[in-house]
């Protein structure tokens, strides 16, 4: 970890940009009746047969849940930074699952604007970014969760 007071900053920065951008987006979907991922997923076009399996009837109030829930545990979890390597990595899976659910091969979201990639994979960057510098480390509560796990070693690289 770096002992640079700007480098901590940035590292604190990124973090609560990110925790921010999961938290708004749980704000749209855990506390509005009704939501589901079937709008969104309907819409795809490259994967379209493979994302089509997860609007059905019987799935798509469970992928409904895991969505909305995931963004709001993945915000909190960056926000308060305890788990962020856990956090952060389901973070990037997300990310990787939403641009290619956005892609129109070779072009990504709406339009001929983004050519290959856009702002899913330059959050997947800074997700990577954060478990790299242990981001939960840094004014987070990783530091105070790893003295706890200490003397368990297969909880230890949860918050390491």
């Amino acid at each position: 970890m770096t002992d640079s007071k700007s480098e901590r900053a940035l590292i604190v920065f990124f973090r609560l940009t990110m925790a921010w951008t999961f938290l708004y987006a749980a704000s749209h979907q855990v506390f509005v009746p009704g939501w589901s991922v079937v709008g969104f997923l309907s819409s795809t076009k490259t994967f379209h047969g493979f994302y089509q399996i997860f609007t059905g009837p019987t799935i798509a109030p469970v992928i409904s849940f895991l969505v909305a829930y995931g963004h709001l545990l993945i915000g909190l979890s960056l926000l308060v930074g305890l788990l962020v390597r856990v956090s952060a990595s389901f973070g990037v899976a997300l990310m990787l699952v939403y641009w290619t659910a956005h892609m129109n091969f070779p072009y990504v979201g709406g339009g001929t604007t983004n050519f290959l990639l856009d702002e899913h994979i330059v959050y997947a960057g800074v997700l990577v970014f954060l478990v790299v510098e242990h981001a939960g480390h840094v004014w987070g509560l990783d530091s105070w969760a790893e003295k706890l796990v200490r003397d368990h070693p297969t909880l230890r690289p949860l918050v390491a």
